[in-house]
């Protein structure tokens, strides 16, 4: 069973500025938690005991929010704060984590090559540390690692998206014999509508064989001029079966400023102490 993940978290969050000057992008809240703890306890539930978060230089505010505090634990026992004191002993206890600094942003695939010592000769999983994927049944993390069990080959997750918006994401080329699991043909990066060979994006999770490293460093810089994973899964193509899995749940991109207000007023609307006030307050509008 796959206990490793790796979280990248290194980038600027330019999209999110001023606020991410600061603070960075994955520390956004969503109503009171930041998105990269719903990405963490994704991975928990999933069974993951071991995460690596990748970082970079101004990020020590995602370790200082998953470090215990004692000061603080002290102050809200003494003022009789059991709850929330019992939610802050939680998260410290959700996985073991792990970090490490990315010294350059040279892109994902760069980002990733930092978690090799760390994986070992494992099978792992890749969480992209600034989108939430919510699902009703089983996490989504989940559904690919019950979907790498059974393929033993690298999967990730697809979601599909309307053909007009294509050209915003890598769209995967395959065939499907259920509309859920699909044989990977190809990837095509940010395609035109008319030219997308789907309308099946990836979407932000990932469940590798350890092989993929090999892949990475023989991946020459691309777009941007920075190394791309999608660059070394085309290679890792060649040689090996890849899978994608169109999840049973929703993807909530906090990449732009738009998604995250929609993303904030979901969840709020799935927590029974707002949900009664918030539709009164946008029914008032």
């Amino acid at each position: 069973m796959i206990k490793k993940a790796v979280i990248p978290a290194a980038g600027f969050g330019t999209r999110f500025l001023p606020f991410t000057k600061a603070v960075p992008k994955e520390m956004i809240p969503l109503v009171d938690k930041p998105v990269i703890q719903y990405v963490i306890e994704e991975a928990a539930s999933a069974g993951i005991t071991d995460i690596l978060i990748i970082i970079s230089s101004g990020k020590t505010a995602i370790q200082e929010h998953f470090n215990p505090d004692a000061g603080l634990e002290t102050r809200l026992e003494a003022t009789g704060k059991s709850e929330m004191l019992a939610e802050l002993r939680r998260i410290d206890k959700l996985a073991r984590l792990h970090y490490v600094y990315q010294q350059e942003l040279n892109g994902l695939g760069d980002a990733v090559m930092y978690a090799r010592s760390f994986v070992g000769d494992e099978p792992f999983a890749i969480l992209l540390g600034d989108t939430v994927l919510s699902s009703d049944g089983k996490p989504v993390i989940s559904q690919l690692l019950a979907t790498y069990e059974q393929t033993r080959s690298s999967v990730v997750a697809l979601e599909e998206v309307p053909w007009e918006k294509t050209s915003r994401y890598g769209v995967v080329d395959g065939k499907s014999e259920d509309g859920v699991l699909y044989k990977v043909n190809g990837f095509v990066e940010k395609p035109a509508p008319e030219k997308a060979p789907s309308n099946l994006a990836v979407a932000s999770r990932y469940v590798f064989n350890p092989e993929i490293f090999d892949y990475l460093a023989a991946t020459p810089r691309g777009k941007g001029n920075e190394i791309q994973l999608t660059d070394a899964m085309r290679l890792m193509l060649k040689d090996q079966a890849m899978y994608g899995y169109r999840f049973d749940g929703k993807r909530h991109d906090i990449g732009n400023k738009l998604d995250f207000v929609k993303a904030t007023l979901e969840f709020a609307l799935k927590r029974p102490e707002f949900k009664d006030e918030i539709l009164k307050y946008i029914k008032s509008f």
